[in-house]
């Protein structure tokens, strides 16, 4: 084990970070050199470990953030301006009036890391996979991907893709993490062995190839030295500057905010809002990385027995003072949400007049409902407690605080408030079960307007569980159908009206609070040249360099 090796692993602990914090509060300063450096490996840290590397389900940041840097995809979207640009395709591609027939040509040239080719044939093979997902193999279809018939390869370098119905969102579907490409071999892998224990047999073309996995504790990656063919918007070609990056698992707060001010690790992702401060020190700065898609925010299930009645959801609206929340948890990089998107999303719809905080007009709708306060202050109907219970949402920033300041904003109306604690896996089996979870606390990213639909629709991530599927009968058709039109309707402006109304849908029927605008907050020092995200705020590596 090396020096720098068994020095981060002893500050991997709360008590050593304590210390550490406490005489380094002048980082170094970077290189004044403007020219990168080739070379070096950066530490990067994690709050949670990844559990899958298969594309259409990377969607969890520590596995997107792997996925990006090990996969190249057939269009790039530039996360400043989010506009779409060729990468292992030549050209944007040529689409047919109704978009249900997309033409994309390769690049020459290309391989995987294995050596193998990546070309057409392979990149059907990719998205009939993606499209279709596989269940028999646990493979499941990309929610970026809609209404997907089958992929052509017309010759080498020519593929052609069709449709069953319009999909005007395909071409920035493949410029997604989930539509990463990898080899032939990858594809013939089932869902647990995309999983933990497998990661260095994922082989995609991409500028870095998993080198080393340590199950639930690090993941390292290499360069791949032979790597040319990065989008043209790249600030260099060729190989990537750094020679790796070793992503730890660093779970406790205190643990990431001090080994990367300590100097012991280069960048930590999700840093909390209140050691941001941390990071004015010389030698310390923070990237807030939008991520351009559905706000950070509560799904209320409508079709539980407590939030059935939309007077009661709009009286729980009522009754939650967003402005507190952001006042006193986070920074003024966590804009309060004005609707269901950020302001930087496509489609976005201002909606706050719904998510005004007025408790006396709470208090007001709950007893027109029939709600009456208990002896114990708590709401009672037929004998009913109006009771609810969150999740925690592991992946979103201070989610337990955030539930914790509602639980005492809803008490002051009479509404009680659990929250569902347990691990990731915990609360992915909870959130399907409405009798568990009533109230979802997530947020989704992505650039496009499918992602909408991604968050709500029933056969998507399904967050207000518009879905039964113990019945498979539909709560809410009009919404159901408003959400698919997004991803069906030909033309922008049609897309851009039918997100209208879904997003107007979503607020005049209390299903949803939006909270504040999500970003992806990351520490870093200042020797780290470079560092960016792709469009929703995962890490790219490729033109980070390290100076001394």
């Amino acid at each position: 084990m090396t020096r720098t090796r068994r020095a981060l692993l002893a500050a991997l602990s709360v008590a050593a970070v304590s210390a550490l914090v406490a005489g380094c509060s002048n980082g170094s300063t970077a290189s004044s050199s403007s020219t990168p450096q080739d070379g070096g490996t950066l530490t990067y840290l994690e709050p949670q470990t990844w559990n899958t590397l298969y594309p259409p389900s990377a969607g969890f940041y520590p596995n997107g953030g792997i996925v990006n840097n090990i996969t190249d995809r057939l269009l790039y979207q530039d996360p400043k301006t989010l506009e779409l640009e060729p990468w292992i395709a030549t050209a944007l591609p040529k689409v047919n009036a109704d978009a249900t027939e997309y033409t994309f040509t390769l690049r020459d040239g290309v391989t995987y890391s294995d050596g193998t080719p990546l070309d057409a044939e392979n990149v059907v093979k990719n998205f009939d996979l993606y499209g279709k997902g596989d269940t028999d193999r646990a493979l499941t279809v990309s929610e970026a991907i809609n209404n997907y018939d089958h992929g052509e390869a017309a010759d080498d370098h020519t593929v052609k893709f069709f449709f069953s119905a319009p999909a005007p969102g395909f071409a920035q579907a493949t410029s997604t993490i989930n539509s990463g490409l990898v080899s032939n071999e990858t594809l013939d892998r089932t869902g647990e062995e995309f999983g933990p224990g497998n990661a260095e047999d994922v082989i995609g073309s991409g500028p870095f190839v998993v080198a080393k996995e340590k199950v639930g504790t690090e993941i390292d990656l290499a360069v791949r030295k032979d790597y040319d063919w990065a989008p043209e918007s790249a600030d260099h070609d060729g190989r990537a500057h750094l020679d790796g990056i070793d992503i730890v698992l660093a779970g406790e707060d205190s643990v990431r905010v001090g080994t990367v001010t300590s100097g012991q690790a280069d960048v930590a992702r999700q840093i909390p809002a209140p050691d941001g401060k941390q990071f004015d020190a010389s030698g310390l700065s923070i990237v807030a990385a939008p991520t351009n898609g559905v706000n950070n925010g509560l799904s209320f299930r409508f079709r539980t027995p407590e939030l059935s009645d939309v007077a009661v959801r709009k009286a729980i609206i009522a009754g939650i003072d967003r402005k507190d929340i952001l006042s006193k948890l986070f920074t003024d990089n966590y804009t309060l949400a004005t609707g269901a998107l950020a302001k930087t999303a496509a489609g976005y719809v201002d909606t706050s007049e719904y998510y005004e905080y007025d408790p006396a007009k709470a208090k007001d709708l709950l007893d027109d409902a029939g709600w009456k306060e208990n002896g114990d202050g708590v709401r009672e109907k037929d004998g009913v407690t109006l009771s609810l219970t969150f999740n925690e949402a592991l992946p979103q920033p201070r989610s337990k605080e955030v539930v914790t300041l509602i639980q005492e904003q809803l008490k002051e109306i009479g509404v009680q408030v659990e929250l569902f604690s347990g691990d990731q896996a915990a609360q992915t089996e909870a959130a399907l079960d409405p009798d568990t979870i009533q109230v979802y606390h997530s947020m989704v990213g992505r650039a496009d307007f499918d992602v909408l639909k991604s968050q709500y629709f029933s056969k998507n991530r399904n967050t207000l569980l518009n879905l039964d599927t113990a019945d498979e009968s539909i709560g809410d058709e009009q919404l159901d159908d408003d959400l698919n039109a997004i991803a069906s309707e030909p033309t922008t402006a049609e897309r851009a009206a039918a997100s209208k109304k879904a997003q107007e849908r979503l607020a005049e029927q209390a299903y949803i609070l939006p909270i504040f605008e999500e970003p992806q907050v990351f520490g870093l020092r200042d020797t780290v040249r470079g560092f960016a995200t792709e469009s929703v705020g995962r890490p790219s590596f490729y033109d980070v360099s390290k100076s001394n």
